[in-house]
Formats: C-alpha cells, structure tokens, sequence
C-alpha cells in the first residue's frame, strides 16, 4: 500500500491548524526575562524570553505596544500575555505578545539600572582604568563555587591549554545572601597571594540567582583590586555590574580560561619560529661578515707590496708587448716603403737601362755625352753598356731631324 506524500507547506499549514485549535494557546500567559530585544524601524519589537533551562521567540506588533508602559530592555523579568502560533513560512513557532508587565525581577532590574548608571558617573567603567591582561601567566586565581560546571570548565580547559598552570581556588558562595562578602574575601584573599590573573564568576541563572555580581561592593572590590580581573559570569547574553567593572569580560567561564590562559603548544611552537628565525638571522650575519672578511682579504692581497709589484710587472709587460708590436709594425711599415722606393729607384737605376739595350756615353773628361754639339769627329767617347764599357772614336755626326721639326 503506497504512502501519502506531503509537502513541506501543508505540513507547516497542518501544525499551524493544532496550535489554532489548541485553546489554552489562544491566550497565554508566559514569564521570562528579556533577552536578545530588538526595536525595528517598523515599529515591531521582537525579543526572546528564557528561563534557565529554554528559550522562545516572541513578537509584538507595533499595533499591541499602546498598552506597553515601559522600554524593553536585557534581562527584565516580565510577563507576556499572547498568542503562541507557528510561522508557516520558517516552520517556527513564537509568540505573539499582546501585553507585557514588569515581574517581580524586574524590580530588580530596575535597581541594577540605577548602580549602572551611578557607577558609570563615578568612572568606574572607564577604559583607562583597564589593566591589561598578561599574555603569560604562572599562575590563575579563580573565585567561583567549588562544584559546578563552571569550575570544571575553566580547570579543564586552563590545564588543557597549559598543564604547568597553577590554579589557585577561592570557594566562593556566589548566589545569596552571603554570596557579595564571599565573592569579596575571595577576591582579597587571592589579590595578597599575588596571582597573576584573576577570574571572578559563575554559571549560568536567572537575574536574582546572578544579583551578587551586581552589588556595589563587589563592583568596588574588582575595582580596587591591582590584579588584573576577567568576569565570567553566567552566560553570553547575561550580563552583570561585574562585567562592566572588570579588567576584561568574558562571555563564559569556559571563554574566560581560554582568555587567562595561554596555549603552552602554540607557545612552543612560536619559540621554535622564533628560534628558526634567529638562527636563519645569525647565519645571514655571519654569511654577511664572511663576505665582507673575504672582501677585505682580496683589498688586502691587491694592495701589498708583492701583489703590486706583480701587477706593475704585468703591466710592463703588457707595455713591452705593445712597444714590440708597434715597433715590428713600424718595420712591417718601413720594410714596404722601402721596397716601394728601391722599386722606384730600380725603374729610375742607369743600369737597368743598359740591362734594357740602352748605352750611357761620356767624354775623355768624364762629361754626359746627351748631345751631338758635344763631340767633335775623331773625338773619342767612352760607351757605357751592361757589361763593360766601349772606347769608340766618332766617324760620323747625323743631326735628328725630329727635334728640329719639334
């Protein structure tokens, strides 16, 4: 037999139709303490109300709020008269408040308004009356409750995060009556033992269970204390004077052990970056130093005696090879001149004219015979060839007809 499927819608639109019928939530009367409230431009205000063990969305419209005779704010105790009904768009249930008064608490609340605002003017909340928190601690004062939750948190953690941690105890009674004095001597007590840091706080509760952390006294106390005090009270959302007065606030127990105390490991492991670092910086000296050691050493090898003389040495031999080279370039230079010249001389030598078939004539006086008015007949001339010389007598004078024409 096949099952019905439905949508996500007409089962939303189902459970809207119980809480519809259901007449006990047409009109309820639900108390809680204001939590997480917001006023939206709108002019609806939505907020949540809990209690120590829940939570419930609630909405009032802006059309319900002319009969609201007061401004919401965190942690009032406060009756809300509505309609519990479910969101069909989200599939979330809230309720939709008609009317809110004040509870009892809410006196309360009220008074801690007023110690807010007093202890604000006297400065006691001021920034510059902040000591910081050491980064590293040897030592963690705790005053708290002995049993609980709250304690085992910030010990487990504490001891996680550094297990040489010594944790210092102050069993403080922190709801009642005598919880204020309590929570003072703790704080005296572990101030005279000198820990480093200080955590002042509890668990979880509602605004009378948390009022101790709201009386003046042990606002003044966290104030005058010189160690440095982080406050851990109740939850993320609760907030007390403590938070406000102390050094630093934490939104847990859990939180404020985390912030005391640092993490030994990652501790280590910095220390280990750091020493990395250092050596990589000492090698980078040294390396530095070495280089400048080996630059010294080779300024000093070139300017000694030895090295000089050595270098003066290369450079007269370098001055020698080129006076050599220039000196047989000159030669090279001279050489072709020079047979350039004894070519000219050889085409210009007599000799090389008899060697061509030509004669060199001079007279018995040793005087160039170069014209035929320069002999007589019967003169005698000496003839001058290649191999010897001719002694020859003039038989006959023929003048040149050419020149004459010329």
């Amino acid at each position: 037999m096949r099952q019905n499927v439905y949508t996500v819608t007409q089962i939303n639109s189902y459970i809207k139709n119980l809480f519809t019928q259901d007449y006990m939530l047409r009109m309820i009367l639900v108390k809680g303490e204001i939590s997480n409230c917001k006023y939206h431009s709108s002019g609806h205000i939505y907020f949540t109300l809990k209690d120590a063990k829940g939570v419930i969305a609630c909405v009032m419209f802006a059309g319900n709020r002319t009969g609201l005779s007061f401004h919401l704010q965190e942690g009032q105790m406060v009756v809300v008269g509505g309609t519990i009904d479910v969101y069909e768009r989200d599939g979330k249930y809230q309720l939709y408040a008609k009317q809110i008064t004040l509870d009892g608490a809410g006196v309360l609340y009220e008074k801690f308004d007023r110690l807010k605002s007093t202890l604000e003017e006297m400065g006691m909340f001021a920034p510059e009356y902040k000591q910081p928190i050491p980064e590293y601690i040897r030592t963690l004062g705790v005053v708290t409750a002995p049993t609980g939750a709250a304690v085992r948190d910030i010990i487990n953690i504490a001891t996680r995060r550094n297990p040489y941690i010594q944790i210092i105890l102050y069993p403080a009674v922190v709801q009642g009556e005598q919880a204020a004095g309590s929570i003072v001597d703790g704080i005296c007590a572990l101030e005279q033992l000198g820990v480093d840091v200080m955590i002042v706080g509890r668990g979880g509760g509602s605004i009378e269970d948390l009022w101790a952390f709201n009386e003046e006294v042990v606002a003044q106390a966290i104030f005058n204390c010189s160690v440095p005090i982080i406050s851990a009270v109740g939850h993320e959302t609760d907030t007390t004077i403590a938070d406000f007065v102390a050094d630093l606030r934490a939104p847990t127990p859990s939180a404020a052990a985390e912030l005391a105390v640092f993490d030994f490991a990652q501790f280590l492991d910095k220390l280990e970056v750091y020493r990395n670092t250092l050596i990589h910086a000492l090698q980078m000296q040294l390396k530095r130093h070495q280089n400048h050691l080996e630059q010294l050493r080779l300024t000093l090898k070139f300017l000694s005696p030895v090295n000089q003389i050595q270098q003066k040495r290369m450079y007269c031999m370098d001055l020698e090879g080129k006076l050599t080279g220039l000196m047989e370039n000159i030669l090279i230079q001279q050489r072709h001149r020079l047979a350039l010249y004894a070519e000219q001389l050889k085409g210009l030598s007599p000799l090389e004219k008899l060697h061509q078939g030509y004669a060199y004539v001079e007279d018995t006086q040793h005087r160039v015979v170069n014209n035929v008015q320069n002999v007589k007949i019967e003169d005698t001339v000496h003839v001058y060839v290649k191999n010897g010389m001719i002694e020859a007598k003039v038989k006959e004078i023929h003048t040149n007809r050419f020149e004459k024409e010329v």
